[in-house]
């Protein structure tokens, strides 16, 4: 069993920047790849970037390209997403999720509670 708990979510405005970090329980963390998701109210949870193992290969959305970037630490289980230029429309629940490392969220069995990220415009 892999527990996942995510931190750094907050309020910040239009233009700056957070890092969100995701710590896993258990050693089987180096072995799989991780993602992060968000979801915003009323819509459903999307994909936004994920790591392989080795942290060699990278994904993003589109919508998020140029602006977040996912980093792993195998050392201390943990997973980071540095997001930068921040948005209002970033504005969701952000989860880390671990399995494949596919964009599709049925690809990952074990996810985080969540952090909220809010951008004030």
């Amino acid at each position: 069993q892999v527990q996942l708990v995510e931190s750094g979510g907050g309020l910040v405005q239009a233009g700056d920047s957070l890092r969100l970090s995701c710590t896993a329980s258990g050693r089987t963390f180096s072995r799989y790849a991780m993602g992060w998701f968000r979801q915003a109210p009323g819509k459903e949870r999307e994909f936004v970037a994920s790591i392989n193992w080795s942290g060699g290969s990278l994904g993003y959305a589109k919508s998020v390209k140029g602006r977040f970037t996912i980093s792993r630490d195998n050392a201390k289980y943990t997973v980071y997403l540095q997001m930068n230029s921040l948005k209002p429309e970033d504005t969701a629940v952000y989860y880390c999720a671990l399995g494949s490392g596919s964009p599709s969220l049925y690809d990952y069995d074990y996810w985080g509670q969540g952090t909220q990220v809010t951008v004030s415009s």
